[in-house]
């Protein structure tokens, strides 16, 4: 494939897209290149919080696994052996006052026994109507993976909690290893044997960093790079695509050759003024995030106590998951002997409003009501931050406009790539973030394929991916 360079190579956004296209070009020699990020910190959507009470937050609950042995040796090199605290997954759902063990659908014996029932024949009827014929759409998709049951008690209530949208506007090609399509006979063989199955898909084995939340991560590849071409607190507002330059909210203008945006798709293309783009581009969905820790004093509940996180399909409370944050981290609080800490996120869309004023309030009783939080009295304080591009919707036409609209870009010297430059939900997590700006570089720099962008259900599969599983940084210097 022939290489885009043309230098000099401009980053737009510190997030892990960017910090890792800004290490590739670093340890491949290549100087001509500077990186600009519009915050006052690095790590985009990965970075964390320290409140003014000492408190620790990150923009929802990360977890840190891999689907790269690349990425998975700089982890270990970024923090060292002692800088990681390992955890096996244990993670819930919440539903008819009781925890069912996650996958739901593989521990529906958890649920009262009508339930169990319906659930068990709903998935054995989905199974028996089984059709060659691709879904429609996503909610067609769960109505004949999981059954009427399954998709009415868990499957519906929770993902339209999440996206904000009806779920006959979600695509089906998405799925892949976000969702556990489920065997009917080990379904019934583990409600005969009362017997739990907890330990599908790709983080039911994590690490979380000992101190700085998952942001150290990203502060620590931060460190290993030129000074003096991170250069923070710089908003680009505008981009020239003919004449290749990128214009900042001070007014300076910065020429490219290459332009590498991280920046949301639909943002990037308004900033272009490019009317065709802007076609395309409106009819892009995302979901926006309001993200609510509840500092706790004394120690944690005995429904939260060994839970790394739980998910909430029902309407009586706002949030869609929480993480017991302290869980994952010791230092994720002042003083773990008399503080605890959890994190709510509760999803926001122009289908589904939040109040921005009573959202605190609604999460920390909603915690109360499911037994998470003993009482209101030992709510220390709470913290919240909105996050407007929250997930990217994989809705019905997205696919069409990718590929109509980044090849588009492409011609002009601009790659658009990470978890809302490319919109792709499915390799949006921050090992796939991190490796879309390595593979971004690399194909810039020496015209090498883009796997992550345009092989999504390859990179997601349980085997070493031809080239990088084999890369050794060391080689690069």
């Amino acid at each position: 494939m022939k290489p885009l360079l043309r230098g000099p190579v401009v980053i737009l956004g510190a997030g892990p897209t960017g910090l890792g296209a800004a290490y590739l070009l670093t340890r491949s020699g290549f100087e001509d290149w500077v990186l600009y990020e519009r915050e006052a910190v690095v790590g985009g959507l990965a970075r964390s919080f320290r409140d003014d009470r000492g408190f620790l937050w990150d923009i929802g609950g990360h977890v840190v696994f891999s689907h790269y042995d690349v990425f998975t040796r700089l982890l270990d090199d970024l923090l060292g052996p002692d800088g990681w605290i390992q955890h096996e997954r244990e993670c819930w759902v919440h539903v008819l006052k009781r925890w069912v063990p996650y996958p739901f659908q593989n521990n529906i014996h958890h649920l009262p026994t009508g339930a169990c029932s319906r659930c068990l024949e709903g998935l054995i009827q989905a199974a028996i109507s089984s059709s060659p014929r691709p879904p429609e759409n996503f909610d067609e998709f769960i109505g004949r993976t999981f059954g009427e049951g399954i998709a009415e008690l868990f499957m519906r209530p929770y993902n339209s909690k999440v996206w904000g949208c009806p779920l006959a506007k979600l695509n089906a090609r998405w799925v892949g290893e976000r969702v556990t399509v489920p065997d009917p006979v080990g379904v019934a063989c583990n409600v005969v044997h009362r017997r739990a199955k907890m330990t599908w898909g790709p983080n039911n084995q994590f690490r979380f960093p000992a101190r700085g939340g998952t942001g150290a991560v990203w502060e620590a590849l931060s460190a290993r790079l030129p000074a003096d071409r991170v250069r923070l607190k710089r908003e680009a507002v505008a981009i020239n695509a003919d004449a290749r330059a990128v214009r900042f909210a001070d007014g300076m203008v910065q020429p490219y050759g290459t332009l590498l945006s991280t920046v949301p798709l639909d943002r990037l293309v308004a900033m272009t003024g490019h009317r065709e783009w802007f076609g395309l581009a409106s009819s892009l969905m995302h979901s926006s995030t309001h993200v609510v820790g509840v500092a706790l004093r004394g120690r944690p509940s005995a429904a939260a106590e060994t839970k790394c996180w739980m998910y909430f399909p029902e309407s009586r409370v706002p949030f869609y998951r929480v993480t017991h944050f302290s869980h994952y981290s010791p230092h994720n609080v002042p003083d773990a002997r008399s503080d605890w800490s959890l994190m709510a996120e509760v999803s926001e869309s122009p289908d589904k409003p939040v109040n921005p004023e009573t959202v605190a309030a609604d999460t920390v009783a909603g915690l109360v009501a499911v037994g998470l939080v003993e009482s209101p009295d030992h709510v220390a304080h709470t913290w919240s931050h909105r996050v407007e591009y929250g997930y990217p919707t994989p809705s019905l036409g997205r696919d069409a406009v990718l590929k109509a609209l980044l090849p588009a870009l492409e011609a002009f010297g601009i790659v658009s790539r990470g978890r809302f430059g490319a919109w792709l939900y499915e390799v949006g997590n921050m090992d796939h973030s991190f490796m879309q700006g390595v593979e971004a570089a690399a194909h810039i720099l020496y015209g090498a394929p883009e796997l992550t962008v345009w092989q999504p259900d390859m990179v997601n599969q349980p085997h070493p991916i031809l080239g990088w599983d084999r890369f050794r940084w060391g080689e690069l210097a």
